[in-house]
């Protein structure tokens, strides 16, 4: 069997620390695994395997021989370095919002949508964390019964911003708790800890953040229903990983939801938990280190004809971004790989 080099950029961050740790986990056939950031991660080391990677500047990182990338490094690096590596003859794939929406990327989820690898011309965008786990659970359901339109409210933890804002919940949190003053916001423009943030990413003139016009937009292409109605709300909660979303559905043809549960159930990717009555449900600490999205409250929506609402839980480092990822990888090198 072939061995592959797997590039990691951006590995210092959140999103590529996961990245390496989902890489380990497993089975890819790897030669060699490189690890790559900015100027001022370069010379760190990074635990492997139980050794170490030495982390390389990417800006002048040569791409010569590595099969795959896995960038996870933001914007800036994916739209600098992700054509430079591609000329190398590697495939990429970008976890920014970079190419999310080019015509000629394709956006993935592999449980979802894996056909469009099939035109991918080097590149594949890896979409939201609040989109992928809300089409995970939104397919099984189109398949049967067809959306007709979508409306979700989101509980995103402060690990979707990255590492600056954990330890930020974790420094007010400790504050509040001791009794003493608040420290000043940085990463928030409000005290993120014992409190709400209707506010991910920055608003538009209609009054959306950048967050929710991603979610509307991604599900869409996702999906291939470019003129469904989607409508989202955003909101940062003091959690440390997994996000929750409330998902309300309306469908195209009646679908009760003792039959959206057993669609759940046989879906990839999804385990249902929904007894509410015996306190099974999902939570964001139940989610948190897996890589299956969690599905529970599946209950009728009385206020349109075909209507469902459903509670979504996944953690968004994992399946939100580094498993989906390396997940589009194994798919493309031919390697299947488990959900």
């Amino acid at each position: 069997m072939k061995r592959y080099t797997v590039a990691v950029v951006g590995a210092t961050g959140a999103v590529g620390t996961t990245m390496l740790e989902i890489l380990a986990e497993r089975d890819l056939p790897l030669e060699r695994v490189r690890v790559m950031a900015s100027a001022r991660s370069a010379g760190a080391r990074l635990p492997w395997r139980g050794g170490e990677l030495t982390v390389e500047d990417v800006a002048v990182a040569d791409f010569a021989g590595v099969d795959l990338a896995l960038f996870a490094g933001g914007e800036v690096a994916s739209a600098d370095q992700a054509p430079r590596a591609r000329a190398r003859g590697t495939l990429v794939v970008d976890n920014s919002a970079t190419f999310r929406m080019d015509p000629e990327v394709p956006l993935v989820v592999p449980e979802v949508n894996a056909h469009h690898l099939a035109r991918h011309s080097g590149l594949v965008a890896n979409p939201n964390c609040s989109t992928i786990q809300m089409v995970v659970a939104l397919a099984p359901i189109h398949a049967a019964a067809g959306l007709k339109r979508v409306a979700v409210s989101t509980y995103q933890s402060v690990s979707g911003t990255g590492k600056e804002a954990l330890e930020e919940l974790r420094e007010q949190t400790r504050s509040w708790v001791g009794g003493g003053a608040s420290p000043l916001p940085k990463v928030y423009p409000r005290p993120i800890a014992f409190n709400l943030l209707p506010h991910v990413a920055a608003f538009d003139e209609e009054g959306s953040t950048g967050e929710e016009v991603k979610m509307v937009l991604e599900t869409r292409k996702i999906l291939d229903l470019p003129e469904l109605p989607v409508m989202a709300t955003c909101v940062r909660v003091p959690v440390l990983h997994a996000h929750s979303e409330v998902v309300y559905v309306e469908t195209e043809r009646p679908l009760g939801p003792e039959e959206a549960r057993e669609l759940l159930r046989g879906a990839p990717g999804i385990r249902v938990v929904d007894d509410p009555v015996r306190g099974e449900y999902p939570t964001p600490l139940d989610a948190e280190g897996q890589d299956l999205v969690l599905v529970g409250r599946i209950r009728r929506d009385p206020t349109v004809a075909h209507g469902l609402a459903m509670w979504v839980v996944a953690d968004n480092l994992r399946k939100g971004a580094a498993t989906n990822a390396v997940q589009i990888a194994e798919a493309l090198l031919g390697l299947g790989g488990k959900a």
